[in-house]
């Protein structure tokens, strides 16, 4: 799905640059619940720049000598931005981190916690964004219709970032599903192309020719799946071993990168056929205060809520425990994946069967406002708001702007509730 449809359709949208500086794109979570004070988990609030969360856990637990497995976090931030997040450490003195200092990493805040943190864990994002290279003089229609996007509701769309910088993650994820080995090791390992650069490409070259032993070393160190699974294949020939090589949370995020490709089709689909906003018989409905869902028997009674921004209609997670909707709600969620050439139990196959689970269709804007703002660099339009966890900035961000979509610093992949 290359340009997936708009809300603000007939808006004609400002050209835009992001994230040109690191400080253009500034996120900080919200906690989902205050920290005790007391308890067995360090609990400091990180801020970094140029990172992902990933690679910041990684650089912290060589650092402080920890095991990875014992960080936790709420969510996973990108790194071409300066973000802010909560991650918590079992068992290490709260002192270690009070001077601690290290390259693009800073320790804002120290404390503790009696439960470790997890992904889902957080109330939202806060964003402060200055978009450059634009139109500052339209600031008046891009205040008008950051007010109906607050008004409405925003596309829920997974953003861009969620696929990989080769948009082929969701592909992985399919491969894996449908139990294509060679297929999902060679999207994984293989098909150098044009969004491929420098040892990456070369390595992807190697792969493609069989030299595998020789494309393990040209992978640079960090990515450590790729090099093990090369590894597997030099030494024993069988990709099925190459693949059981990979760490299983990277899989997973393969599998719930293709969840969220169909989610998107189903937004999409919504959006062309009905309505984000309006309630079908059968349906869903999300409630945003409380996360709670609950099947609409009644469309035209729980209307004025969906309109009031109070609720909203559900797509499909599809996972062994997703509840299907029914009616023509769920006549679309069936019809998207017999397109796919799934079904709703291919999801619950092992070893890659996954949960799923149900997301909103639309999600609200909160604290939102739009200024005009110049620097030394020249003129910007400066966006501010909150979002809900799991949701994406740059789904917002593409009904104002046309070339504002890169990849970056986003809202966290936490879990979303059924």
């Amino acid at each position: 799905m290359q340009d997936p449809p708009r809300l603000l359709s007939e808006f004609q949208r400002l050209p835009g640059h992001i994230k040109l500086d690191y400080e253009d794109f500034l996120v900080e979570e919200v906690p989902l619940y205050p920290l005790s004070g007391e308890g067995g988990h360090t609990f400091f609030l990180l801020e970094k720049r140029g990172l992902n969360t990933m690679q910041a856990v990684y650089d912290l637990s060589h650092a402080l000598d920890v095991p990875r497995m014992r960080f936790g976090y709420a969510g996973i931030k990108d790194a071409r931005a300066v973000t802010r997040q909560w991650i918590s450490v079992e068992g290490l003195d709260p002192e270690k981190l009070r001077n601690f200092e290290m390259a693009r990493l800073k320790i804002v805040q120290v404390t503790r916690h009696g439960n470790k943190l997890k992904l889902g864990h957080l109330r939202g994002n806060r964003f402060d964004i200055r978009v450059r290279n634009t139109e500052p003089m339209r600031h008046p229609e891009i205040k008008q219709a950051l007010a109906q996007l607050t008004a409405r509701g925003v596309p829920n769309y997974f953003g861009p970032q969620r696929f990989g910088l080769r948009g082929d993650n969701g592909d992985v994820g399919r491969a894996l599903l449908l139990g294509n080995i060679d297929e999902a090791l060679d999207l994984i390992l293989g098909r150098a192309g044009h969004l491929d650069h420098g040892d990456i490409w070369h390595a992807r070259k190697l792969y493609d020719e069989g030299q595998y032993e020789t494309a393990r070393n040209r992978w640079p160190g960090m990515f450590r799946d790729q090099r093990r699974a090369l590894k597997a294949l030099a030494e024993t020939g069988n990709p099925k071993r190459a693949l059981l090589s990979i760490d299983r949370t990277s899989l997973r995020f393969y599998v719930s990168a293709y969840q969220s490709l169909l989610f998107n089709r189903v937004v999409a689909r919504r959006m062309a056929e009905h309505s984000l906003e309006k309630l079908l018989v059968g349906d869903l409905a999300f409630r945003h205060r409380g996360w709670a869902i609950f099947r609409v028997d009644d469309a035209e009674r729980e209307q004025p809520r969906a309109e009031s921004l109070e609720i909203s209609p559900t797509g499909p997670l599809y996972g062994l425990r997703m509840t299907p909707a029914s009616g023509i709600p769920g006549e679309m969620e069936s019809a998207v994946l017999s397109e796919e050439g799934a079904e709703l139990r291919t999801f619950s196959q092992p070893p890659h069967r996954t949960p799923g689970g149900r997301r909103p269709l639309r999600f609200p804007v909160t604290d939102a406002s739009v200024d005009l703002g110049a620097d030394d660099r020249g003129s910007y339009l400066h966006l501010r708001f909150e979002l809900p966890r799991g949701c994406y900035a740059t789904s917002l961000l593409r009904e104002l702007f046309m070339d504002a979509q890169e990849p970056g610093a986003e809202g966290d992949s936490g879990a979303e509730p059924e």
